[in-house]
C-alpha cells in the first residue's frame, strides 16, 4: 500500500472536525486527514466552546480529532464533555503522551490516542482501527490496572456529570456563587442548587470544596505535578 493509498473501511469517515487551538497544526492535521482517507468535509475549531457550538448547531462529523491542551479546558473534562455532545469517534492527538495520560483520555471516552508530531502511516493505522471500531494506542503503550489511580477515579466520577452539571462545576471551580452562576447560565437559582445537590451525591462528596479537588485531580497541572 503506497503513502497516498486510501483503504475502503476510511468510507466511514466523510466529515471531520479538528479542535486544536494552533492555526498551523491545525491546518497540517487537515491535511493529513484528507491526504489518508476519502473525507469530504474538515471542520476546525480553536477551542472547546467553538466545538460544542459547531456540534450543536452544525452537521454531526464522523470523526473529532481533539487536542487535550485548550485554552478553554484544563484537564480532561473537555473530553467529557465533548464525548456527551456527539456520538463521532474521538480521536486524541497530543503531546502529553505519557501512561497515565493515555489512560485516563481513553478512559474519558477517547477512541484513541496519537501522539503529536506522529508519522501520517500512524495516523493512518489510527483512523482504520477506530473505522473497525477498535481501540487505538501507540505501539509500546502498557495500559495500567491501577484500581487506585487518583486521575482514573476523578476521570470516573465526572464522566457521571451531564453537561449542564460540568458547566456549574467549571464555575464552582472559578469560586463562583450560585447566584452568579444562574445569572451566567440563565437558569434559576433553585435549579443551580438542585444540579449542586446532583453533583456532590455523583462525585461522592459533601461540600463544594471536595468536588473542586476532584475536578483539579483530573486536571493537566495536578497531572503534570504527581507524575514529574
Amino acid at each position: 500500500m503506497s503513502n497516498d493509498t486510501k483503504s475502503p473501511v476510511l468510507n466511514r469517515f466523510a466529515h471531520a472536525l479538528v479542535v486544536d487551538d494552533h492555526p498551523l497544526f491545525c491546518d497540517a492535521l487537515v491535511m493529513t486527514l484528507q491526504a489518508i482517507a476519502p473525507i469530504t468535509e474538515v471542520a476546525t475549531a480553536p477551542c472547546l466552546a467553538d466545538a460544542l457550538d459547531r456540534l450543536e448547531h452544525g452537521p454531526h462529523p464522523d470523526l473529532v480529532v481533539l487536542d487535550l491542551n485548550l485554552p478553554d479546558v484544563d484537564g480532561f473534562d473537555g473530553l467529557l464533555r465533548l464525548r456527551k455532545a456527539t456520538n463521532a469517534k474521538v480521536l486524541v492527538v497530543s503531546s502529553m503522551a505519557d501512561t497515565r495520560i493515555i489512560n485516563a483520555a481513553l478512559n474519558a471516552g477517547a477512541a484513541g490516542f496519537v501522539p503529536k508530531h506522529s508519522q501520517r502511516d500512524m495516523f493512518r493505522r489510527a483512523l482504520e482501527a477506530l473505522a473497525q471500531d477498535r481501540i487505538f494506542v501507540p505501539e509500546g503503550h502498557m495500559p495500567t490496572c491501577n484500581e487506585h489511580d487518583p486521575t482514573k477515579d476523578a476521570v470516573d466520577r465526572l464522566a457521571s456529570l451531564t453537561t449542564q452539571q460540568a458547566r456549574i462545576l467549571d464555575r464552582i471551580c472559578e469560586g463562583k456563587l450560585n447566584k452568579q452562576i444562574a445569572f451566567e447560565l440563565s437558569i434559576a437559582e433553585t435549579t443551580v442548587k438542585a444540579h449542586v445537590t446532583a453533583i456532590m451525591r455523583k462525585l461522592g462528596v459533601h461540600s463544594r470544596t471536595q468536588a473542586v479537588l476532584i475536578a483539579k485531580e483530573a486536571s493537566f497541572e495536578e497531572h503534570l505535578r504527581s507524575s514529574g
